[in-house]
């Protein structure tokens, strides 16, 4: 028997129960479900920010924040002068979720709880009468005159209007690709990088403001660097994973990267300062204190590297040493062997093509009633809000035209 449904929306996450809520609350009338194929919904909204849910990002100003898009910075322009970051944390609060900015920029609930926001889509839901049905994998869709037909593992389904809201899943793509769509190949983006090296080996837990640049490649990218276990972390390598998600792809994960850890002093002023140093603190050994804005640990390993043994006093520096911790300082240079996924918070760069969409209602150029809300297009974000806030705005988009 064919269940018969106004709209059917496949995907039970952060963008599909979003969009099923705005279409509801505009035309209650209309009769949605959201079909999930696992036996829980919203599971990427439970883990996200730690288990808090990082729900947007307090930048308000849509040309501003277009540009945290890797992918997607000149598509979303539009429809952030639509729905913006301000317009997120009016929706939510009045959906009852009171939203803090942290001093970063992230944004979650006064909660700090993930659960405040899956509770807030099932209660809006429910009393919208959705119909959220879980178990449901999606095997094939296909058009019949101006319906889709939509068959899961148990059950068939009818709708005029299909909303994909997948996020990054093989399989979808594969039968949107068997409807004409054309997908850009997946690649991780968010990693972290696997560097092993005698420097940093003891240092886990280790923060600086650095700059990081990819040799042989114009990426580059400030912000905090953390040393883990297993290498190099933090929004500085992020970012650089997410702007460079396809090169360092197609590079197979092994290459090198220059690390600024004074950020924006170059070779030949930090040679300055140590000249200055050596001549203030003459009778000190150089690796005892950090002369600058990150740990002595962190010092007292580059000094080292630099060929100058803990005792060594400043007024005992030969040139070459002291050319030596200018250059560990401004383009210490490290391999990169390898990465690893940054928590559960997983992206994709890749999906549907951007210049198959109608960014002004999130339809289908290539089929009538087809939507796309999320991550299932080739738009992803850095850390820190930004990729919530494209399924917002997808999701309202969308909802608004429907």
């Amino acid at each position: 028997m064919i269940k018969n449904f106004d709209i059917i929306i496949v995907g039970g996450g952060a963008a599909g129960f979003f969009t099923a809520i705005n279409i509801a609350e505009k035309n209650p009338k209309l009769k949605i479900a959201i079909l999930e194929r696992g036996k829980e919904v919203l599971s990427k909204v439970r883990v996200s920010g730690g288990g808090r849910c990082n729900v947007t990002h307090a930048c308000f100003e849509p040309n501003e924040l277009v540009k945290f898009y890797p992918r997607g910075e000149k598509e979303l322009r539009g429809p952030f002068h639509q729905f913006c970051s301000g317009d997120t944390i009016e929706w939510f609060e009045k959906h009852g979720v009171e939203l803090k900015i942290e001093e970063d920029g992230r944004m979650f609930p006064v909660s700090n709880s993930s659960q405040t926001i899956i509770d807030c889509f099932l209660k809006a839901t429910e009393k919208l009468g959705i119909k959220v049905l879980t178990g449901q994998s999606v095997q094939s869709i296909f058009k019949k005159e101006n319906h889709w037909k939509i068959d899961t593992q148990t059950d068939n389904y009818a709708a005029e209007k299909l909303v994909m809201a997948t996020g990054s899943n093989p399989k979808i793509w594969e039968m949107l690709q068997e409807h004409g769509h054309a997908i850009v190949s997946p690649v991780p983006s968010l990693f972290t990088f696997n560097i092993k090296d005698s420097r940093i080996k003891e240092l886990p837990g280790v923060a600086a403001q650095v700059t990081v640049n990819v040799k042989e490649t114009k990426l580059e990218s400030t912000g905090p660097l953390l040393i883990t276990h297993w290498g190099m972390s933090g929004p500085a390598i992020l970012k650089l994973s997410a702007w460079g998600a396809r090169i360092l792809h197609d590079k197979n994960y092994q290459f090198t990267i220059f690390v600024n850890w004074l950020n924006d002093v170059d070779f030949e002023d930090a040679e300055k300062v140590l000249k200055d140093l050596k001549q203030e603190h003459a009778k000190k050994a150089v690796s005892k204190k950090s002369p600058f804005d990150f740990p002595n640990r962190l010092w007292e390993s580059l000094v080292l590297a630099s060929g100058i043994d803990s005792e060594t006093k400043w007024a005992d520096l030969s040139k070459n040493q002291l050319q030596n911790l200018a250059s560990q300082l401004t383009k210490a240079e490290f391999k990169v062997n390898g990465k690893s996924t940054f928590k559960e918070e997983f992206v994709t760069a890749g999906g549907i093509d951007l210049k198959e969409i109608n960014f002004k209602t999130m339809e289908s150029k290539i089929h009538e009633n087809l939507y796309f809300a999320g991550e299932i297009v080739n738009i992803d974000a850095i850390t820190g809000g930004f990729n919530f806030q494209n399924a917002w705005t997808s999701g309202f988009i969308l909802a608004q035209n429907i």
